[in-house]
């Protein structure tokens, strides 16, 4: 079981009829301004020192948490077989900070990203923290985790889907790009970037164009600028 908080996770973990719902604490003036979504819910009402106390130190529950029972971790073939014509899957090779990954879900979430791929082993699990930086995300775009990256890679290229790795080697902007059909966009770790057969596997190598006095960015940045890129491009 994983305590979630904040009011943006709670609503959504509540809304999603995958959830398992163990209990729901809420400060009474939460409580009765969102009575109709906890309307049926396992409902106590908690005072904040409660709260705090069973959350991690620093959590910003917002006067609500949920306790609830971890998803099952989203399959990609079941991913790919509701994917259409137009459509971006997210790789992330070893991206370990929960926040990141959490921030990266959020933004997948708001451009309509088809999943979230991630690697089995040096990826965060979906803790209070993850969800609370995905703000509903982690309910909305399925997380897949793969043993094999590599071999999900190629699994992707079989169903029709481009591979694009973003990396400073990269020969192209990727504003430059056609991202339409279908895209997977690759992202490495934070220092590290994309390990050598994750780039191998990507059809094309392409960069975000940077100031030189600052030339890097946050993981999480970028891609939410990728997903941009490919949102901006679909047909309306």
């Amino acid at each position: 079981m994983v305590w979630l908080y904040g009011r943006h996770p709670v609503l959504a973990a509540l809304a999603n009829s995958e959830r398992r719902i163990e209990r729901l604490l809420a400060t009474k003036e939460v409580a009765e301004r969102h009575a109709a979504e906890f309307a049926g819910k396992p409902l106590q009402i908690a005072a904040r020192e409660e709260m705090a106390q069973r959350l991690p130190a620093g959590a910003v529950h917002q006067g609500v948490a949920v306790l609830v029972a971890p998803l099952e971790d989203a399959q990609l073939e079941d991913v790919l077989a509701r994917c259409r014509g137009d459509a971006l899957i997210l790789a992330l090779d070893q991206v370990t900070d929960p926040h990141n990954v959490g921030a990266i879900l959020r933004s997948a979430a708001a451009f309509g990203a088809a999943g979230l791929l991630v690697t089995e082993r040096h990826a965060p699990a979906d803790t209070g923290v993850l969800a609370k930086a995905a703000s509903g995300g982690l309910e909305i775009v399925p997380l897949v985790r793969a043993v094999n990256l590599a071999r999900a890679l190629e699994q992707l290229k079989d169903a029709g889907f481009w591979l694009y790795g973003l990396d400073e080697r990269g020969d192209a902007a990727i504003g430059t790009l056609d991202l339409k059909g279908r895209v997977c966009l690759a992202l490495g770790a934070e220092g590290e970037g994309l390990r050598r057969l994750t780039a191998e596997k990507c059809d094309r190598l392409v960069t975000i164009p940077t100031n030189a006095a600052l030339a890097s960015l946050n993981v999480s940045n970028a891609a939410s600028i990728a997903l941009y890129e490919w949102a901006r491009r679909r047909t309306p």
